[in-house]
Order: structure tokens, then C-alpha cells, then sequence
């Protein structure tokens, strides 16, 4: 049996969407982050540019969503929705918010330690 993971007070839950069409209703608390597919820019889909890699890192993305709180950019959020319908393989994005793909940035501790995956629609 997998060890219980233990969820903190101050974290913030994430569902992901994965099915298109099947976005749920937001509330005042909740920010919405929609990751794309291929922009269009010359590649087909799948393959991961460096601008691509950018717009799909939700690891970095759910860190500056941290940072323009911290600035005063953006209201503070209670809850995450992640439309990933687009996305080639939603598997990563699991992988990204679990833990299972390795920490390269501080961003990335960051997201794990703020963040944690409280399902998927």
C-alpha cells in the first residue's frame, strides 16, 4: 500500500480537465488555467519548441500565478482548474503536479510544496 499523502492547509487544489467540453463551474476563488496544444507556429502537434514548452508548463504557470498574487497583479485564489483537454499528453501534466517529474527550478519546489492534484474531470 502507497504511503497517505498528507495535505496541508495553506496548499491549494488543482483539478485537472482532461476531457474537452467538460470544463466545471468556476466560482470567485478559483483561477482557471488553460494549456494549449500546438500553437500553430510551424510544428506539428506533440513535438515541444521551446515556445510550446513554455506555454505548457504548468508547473511554471501555477507559479506565476503565485507570483502576481505576491504582486497584486491578480486576486489571491482558493482553487485551481487546469484545462488540459488540449494537451497531446495529459499524463505529463499528472506527472508535473505528483511529483513524478523531477524539480529543475526553484518554481518547482515551490508549486510542489503550494500546490497538490485533487483530481481530474
Amino acid at each position: 500500500m502507497g504511503a497517505a499523502v498528507q495535505i496541508r492547509a495553506d496548499q491549494i487544489p488543482v483539478t485537472l480537465v482532461t476531457t474537452a467540453g467538460r470544463l466545471l463551474p468556476l466560482d470567485s476563488g478559483t483561477a482557471l488555467v488553460r494549456l494549449t496544444a500546438n500553437t500553430g507556429h510551424g510544428h506539428a502537434d506533440g513535438f515541444q519548441c521551446v515556445a510550446c514548452a513554455g506555454r505548457g508548463d504548468v508547473r511554471a504557470i501555477l507559479f506565476d500565478l503565485l507570483e502576481e498574487v505576491r504582486l497584486g497583479m491578480r486576486p489571491v485564489f482558493t482553487s485551481v482548474v487546469v484545462d488540459a483537454s488540449a494537451v497531446v499528453e495529459p499524463s505529463k501534466v499528472v506527472d508535473a503536479l505528483t511529483g513524478k517529474l523531477q524539480a529543475t527550478a526553484l518554481r518547482d519546489h515551490t508549486v510542489a510544496r503550494r500546490f497538490y492534484l485533487a483530481g481530474t474531470a
